[in-house]
């Protein structure tokens, strides 16, 4: 079971799967993708919630970059795959599966918890605290609110918590870890030969004739895809914001009308030592948390240098008292509010009483206040900024409209509009369908260019908007139909096509003789050196070879088997030995257990979720994803 787990793991659809699921989203922009254009296609329903353009193509993005940062060699064209595109949004179909059975069974995560996770996140470290700063702009960057941020990591918490509950499921008879422990941890000696069909390519000739035939017999798989030539303009927010000017009394207007926002602004650095005891705790056991919470807290008094020493000894908050009780910086509100309220009334270096939230018993010490504490002159400059940006949205709303009436009435050209709005006319090369990546990464603006009205008559499509305050109007000025491409063009392909095919035949040929009379002492074949190798550790060997050396008898040695490995050739495989190493090493033992474990934990997960779908209402698109494949 073991074993089919890992190889499911490996597979790219788990591992898509997997992604959506258990990694959060929040730090690639949500908010960014609910506000793009193509709310309105469903691309698939869950319960009756529908999981639209904007959502799959937000995870498409982010899976992709997941993999792609994970350094391996990865083809391109997997992402075009249909296979791709099924697992993510099988992905996202199990996400909001969960989501729902969480809402129904009551999981909770305390605003206590979410705020120490975010503290702890080190996306948001610097010098190994928490930064405020890099908090905020990594949170502008993404175009994210604090609120839609904290309601999707409180949600992958939640997930979370049903994995964990899954995992306290487990158990694991010793007998059965001793074995399967063993059967894991042997190793067999192997050798190899290979018939490498690259190299067998150059004994291939193929004829003219043959490669004409295959051309004409072969025809749909020689199209070029219908293209276009287009010219648009981009009316963009960026320039119309240059052109905003606020004056002085308005920029003091807003400050007065918004001061308690701006005096939110100061942060805090700060320690904690945390006596933990729940709210609902017997009374004797809260007592007993306080009397010690003071008692430690006249250790502090009568020592203050040694809080460092004193909360990494005593503190009940992990995660902070390794750190010598330090929380790193924080703005007002993040903290429950007893905790808030103590901290932001303290002066630098002072040392609280004891502090009561629903967690226990905190002592509180202040290292630094950070920020000008809201003053008009610290928040002038991002006051400004604020106005100019609200004065630029709304020109850019009424200005938008007048932009999409007049390409929609003068749609025969793009001249009249960029004269208006001084906006260059600018022009694509060739592009298909398939180029959107190309031009904007806007499905709703490539099947505008595509239409009917596009092609045939060149008028201008709609004012779209590609990305939020950014609009583009697009006209085809040339269009090609989708034809054959000329066998000249395709010939080197066919050719080195053909080549490969022939040599693919050769090894195999060649491969199975050599197995076949390897007594002959008339045949010599090329052994690689012996390789001990296990089923986590293949020395260098591919993972097809291994998991061949693993399939094959080992009654009697040595023992020969060869197999197709793909399109790489035809390999012999020999294994010389089968030993059982003696592991008394209880660290890796434990190691073992803790990895068995979790493959358990992984099957009860997979059956968890098929049960939450056979229950569920599931619908998919699927004339998008056969319109997007023909694409």
């Amino acid at each position: 079971m073991l074993e089919k787990f890992r190889s499911y793991a490996q597979t790219k659809a788990a591992k898509i799967i997997l992604a959506l699921i258990l990694v959060p989203f929040a730090l690639f922009g949500i908010d960014s993708y609910l506000n793009q254009a193509g709310n309105n296609l469903s691309i698939a329903k869950v319960n009756g919630y529908k999981i639209a353009l904007p959502e799959y193509n937000r995870a498409i993005e982010n899976v992709r970059n997941r993999i792609m940062s994970e350094g391996k060699k990865v083809d391109p064209a997997m992402f075009d795959s249909f296979e791709f595109k099924e697992s993510v949004i099988d992905g996202l179909i199990t996400k909001q599966l969960l989501n729902n059975d969480i809402k129904k069974s009551q999981f909770r995560i305390t605003d206590q918890q979410l705020s120490q996770y975010i503290i702890g996140m080190p996306e948001f470290q610097k010098d190994g605290k928490f930064s405020q700063e890099i908090y905020d702009k990594v949170l502008q960057n993404n175009q994210l609110t604090p609120k839609k941020f904290e309601e999707s990591i409180r949600n992958d918490l939640l997930i979370q918590q049903v994995r964990d509950g899954l995992q306290k499921l487990t158990f694991i008879p010793p007998n059965n870890l001793a074995e399967t422990l063993k059967a894991t941890s042997q190793q067999r000696e192997i050798s190899i030969a290979e018939f490498k069909t690259k190299e067998y390519m150059t004994k291939a000739n193929i004829a003219e004739k043959d490669m004409q035939a295959f051309y004409d017999q072969n025809k749909s798989k020689f199209l070029a895809p219908e293209q276009v030539k287009a010219e648009f303009v981009v009316f963009s927010l960026a320039n119309i914001l240059p052109t905003i000017n606020v004056t002085e009394d308005e920029i003091k207007s807003f400050y007065k009308a918004n001061a308690d926002k701006y005096q939110n602004q100061q942060q805090r650095e700060a320690s904690h030592i945390l006596i933990a005891a729940s709210k609902n705790a017997p009374p004797a056991e809260k007592a007993k948390a306080k009397a010690k919470a003071e008692d430690v807290l006249n250790q502090v008094r009568k020592n203050p240098k040694q809080f460092e020493e004193l909360a990494t000894k005593y503190s009940q908050d992990p995660e902070s008292a390794k750190k010598g009780g330090d929380l790193g910086s924080f703005s007002r509100g993040m903290m429950v509010k007893p905790f808030d309220d103590a901290v932001f009334s303290m002066k630098v270096n002072e040392i609280s009483n004891i502090v009561e939230s629903d967690f226990g018993y905190h002592i509180i010490k202040l290292t630094k206040i950070i920020g000008e504490g809201g003053g008009f002159d610290a928040m002038r400059p991002q006051i400004k900024a604020e106005l100019i940006y609200q004065k630029g949205q709304e020109k850019f709303a009424a200005l938008a409209e007048e932009f999409s009436n007049k390409v929609y009435e003068q749609s025969s050209s793009l001249d009249a509009v960029s004269k208006r709005f001084n906006l260059p006319i600018q022009k694509t090369d060739w592009i298909s369908r398939k180029d959107s990546d190309k031009f904007f990464k806007n499905e709703a603006l490539m099947s505008a260019l595509y239409s009917k009205e596009s092609i045939k008559d060149h008028r201008n499509t709609e004012a779209i908007e590609v990305t939020p305050n950014n609009l583009i109007s697009a006209r085809v000025v040339d269009y090609k139909a989708q034809s054959t491409k000329p066998f000249a063009d395709v010939r080197k392909n066919i050719e080195d096509y053909l080549k490969f095919e022939s040599a693919k035949k050769m090894v195999a040929s060649e491969g199975e003789a050599a197995l076949k009379f390897l007594t002959d002492a008339s045949r010599k074949i090329d052994w690689q050196p012996a390789t001990l190798v296990d089923r986590k550790n293949t020395k260098g060997l591919s993972d097809a070879v291994v998991n061949h050396a693993y399939k094959m008898p080992t009654d009697k040695l040595p023992s020969y088997s060869g197999f197709i490995d793909g399109n790489n050739g035809y390999v012999i495989v020999k294994v010389n030995k089968v030993s059982f190493p003696n592991d008394s090493n209880e660290e890796n033992k434990q190691a073992f257990a803790s990895d068995y474990s979790e493959a358990l934990s992984a099957e009860y997960l997979s059956a968890y979720l098929k049960g939450l779908k056979a229950k569920a209402s599931v619908s998919v698109n699927q004339n998008f994803f056969e319109t997007s494949q023909k694409n």
